[in-house]
């Protein structure tokens, strides 16, 4: 059974770190390329950031330079840094696995004074 789970989210200050961490289970990490989206109220679910096991990455041009996607296959373990976080990056983050149905619940991040 696959499963994703997100955590790390919360509340932090403009400029502000977080690192939010998506545990998966039931299926090879190694294989298959992970994303992260995110959603905020009244706007349409969005890409931010997608690997592979490879060197390619891709990142939305909202968050290049202040976001990094990775991953820790061992640990079935895919992560983001979020650095100087904006207000306007405030959504609910999503872990999603490429290609598939397979969602994470979310987990909420607010950028907020």
């Amino acid at each position: 059974q696959v499963r994703l789970v997100e955590s790390g989210g919360g509340l932090v200050q403009p400029g502000g770190s977080l690192r939010l961490s998506c545990a998966t289970s039931g299926f090879l990490l190694l294989v298959y390329r992970m994303g992260w989206y995110r959603q905020a109220p009244g706007k349409q679910r969005e890409l931010v950031a997608a690997d592979s096991s490879g060197d390619s990455t891709i990142y939305a041009d909202s968050v290049k330079g202040r976001f990094t996607i990775s991953r820790d296959n061992p640990k079935n373990t895919v992560y983001l840094q979020m650095n100087n976080l904006k207000p306007e990056d405030t959504a609910v983050y999503y872990c999603h696995r490429m290609g598939s149905d397979y969602w994470g619940q979310g987990t909420q991040v607010t950028v907020s004074s």
